[in-house]
């Protein structure tokens, strides 16, 4: 509620050269403004409850401001010399400590709804929070089923995957098995043929010694037969030598 000054005292206030007691009137007006612009934010408050704490806190602090501006309205008062002056300064003190009560009983009916906005909110939340956190149960038992589906079918992929592996394996096994039973198998060829081989070689230098000895003989049969025939000749053509 804004204050109105009646017209016998915005008279005598404007006659009045008390420069301090026109401050101090326009200072309680501009608190009185602020303080109905704090309890009209309480009313709009939506929460939470600290922003409700803080605007609070800024009413009593202009609170505060306002009373000490109204007691020293009144002091101002008591100093004027003309009785009138004095009596209009109090009326108006009057007017305005009035209008502070008044400001007082909004600010208590503007918490008491904002309050009850916030609890109202706050339940809302709570009952919201609620369907939400029984919605996320519900989406994670089926998340966790579908992973559980995911990693059973991984499972069985790596098992397929390990049996066909097992199986590739024998296979391999039994191709180095083959492989082996076969090189043992050439190996002992190899050896058949190489004591063959030895055995021809010896029989090859048996050969060639004997070719060697029978040439020996022939040539040793020639050079007897030829001296026999020599001597012979010599006998014969030469009986007296």
């Amino acid at each position: 509620m804004s204050l109105v000054r009646p017209r016998s005292l915005r008279s005598k206030m404007a006659s009045s050269p008390d420069v301090h007691v026109r401050i101090c009137g326009q200072e309680i007006i501009k608190y009185d403004l602020e303080i109905k612009a704090l309890i009209q934010d309480i009313r709009e408050c939506p929460g939470p409850q600290s922003k409700l704490t803080d605007l609070n806190s800024q009413v009593k602090q202009k609170f505060n401001h306002l009373r000490m501006r109204i007691q020293d309205l009144a002091e101002l008062a008591k100093e004027q010399d003309k009785e009138s002056d004095k009596l209009a300064i109090l009326n108006e003190m009057e007017g305005h400590r009035k209008q502070m009560l008044s400001n007082q009983t909004a600010w208590r009916k503007a918490n008491l709804a904002c309050k009850l906005a916030i609890d109202n909110w706050e339940k809302d939340e709570l009952l919201q929070g609620r369907d939400s956190s029984v919605r996320q149960r519900k989406t994670t038992k089926e998340s966790l089923a579908q992973t559980s589906s995911d990693i059973t079918e991984s499972l069985m992929s790596i098992s397929r995957l390990m049996s066909q592996q097992v199986q590739q394996s024998e296979e391999t096994i039994s191709t180095l098995a083959t492989s082996s039973r076969t090189v043992l198998e050439t190996n002992e060829e190899f050896k058949a043929m190489t004591g063959t081989i030895q055995l021809g070689r010896k029989l090859i230098t048996k050969y060639n010694r004997r070719e060697f000895t029978d040439k020996l003989l022939i040539y040793l049969a020639v050079a007897l037969f030829a001296a026999t025939v020599l001597y012979i000749l010599k006998k014969r053509l030469f009986p007296f030598i």
